[in-house]
């Protein structure tokens, strides 16, 4: 590409390409499409702009693609579209195939296929692109949400008129533009841990809290929450979930007995 930045005309354009192409795609059919349109190229010279925009993409689109292997294989100076063995939560490893073969764990969409153990790998960019990831499926939650508590009607009044609705989707809100100020602040891989931990937790909370307003119907297999919410649950145990990442953080600080300033005020 040979090219540093894009300006907004351009991103918008991107935006609306990519986000056209994830709705009639997913899994191996949306990986040859994204290397068709040049996935590749976008990646090694505009990371910082390929990550944020392509991973959000998916969590809002609720697509999947096995391109985190190629943000990793990228960071370890290795060329991309194939895969390697991922950390997972509690110790274990997994691989993202690039097929669509069922996965077994709690997202069957993903192909997730637990294996015995990995080496290490730098894993800063990989966990800000699963934070991005996790904050479009945030986003998708709450849209749903919204959107429900907006067209329904209790008691001759909107749903989103009750209090108790406004305080879940304002926290939610709150939660997911708190995680995207952090994942777009984070540049080291202190900062990236914090970012994906933060991410995890707001997607998890836009899950709790989109779950009550939804109500009965947001626990059927008819709506389609709880995809989002399978999704959340199984990116957040990805490259650590956050819980593990906010202990690895406090004991890393307690090794170095400081706090790092991590953004320029």
């Amino acid at each position: 590409m040979g090219r540093t930045d894009l300006d907004p005309a351009e991103r918008d354009l991107l935006t609306e390409t990519l986000r056209k192409i994830m709705v009639g795609a997913s899994g191996q059919v949306l990986d040859l499409a994204l290397i068709e349109i040049g996935w590749p190229d976008l990646l090694a010279d505009l990371p910082d702009l390929a990550i944020p925009v392509v991973f959000r993409l998916l969590g809002e689109t609720g697509v999947q693609a096995p391109i985190l292997n190629d943000v990793l294989l990228a960071a370890a100076g290795r060329p991309p579209g194939g895969t390697l063995p991922l950390p997972y939560t509690g110790g274990s490893w997994v691989v993202w195939e690039r097929t669509d073969r069922p996965g077994a764990g709690l997202d069957g969409e993903l192909p997730l296929r637990p294996v015995p153990s990995g080496d290490p790998i730098p894993l800063a960019a990989g966990r800000r692109a699963l934070g991005w990831w996790l904050a479009g499926t945030g986003r998708a939650m709450l849209e749903l949400a919204r959107t429900h508590a907006l067209d329904r009607t209790q008691f001759g009044r909107p749903v989103a008129s009750f209090q108790a609705v406004r305080h879940r989707l304002a926290e939610t809100l709150v939660a997911l533009e708190r995680a995207e100020a952090t994942l777009a602040a984070a540049t080291d891989p202190l900062g990236s841990l914090l970012a994906k931990a933060a991410a995890g937790q707001a997607a998890l909370t836009a899950a709790r809290h989109c779950q009550q307003v939804l109500g009965g119907i947001g626990f059927t297999a008819e709506h389609s929450l709880h995809r989002h919410v399978r999704r959340a649950l199984v990116l957040d145990g990805l490259l650590g979930s956050h819980g593990e990442l906010v202990r690895e953080a406090g004991a890393l600080l307690r090794e170095e007995r400081s706090a790092p300033r991590l953004v320029q005020l």
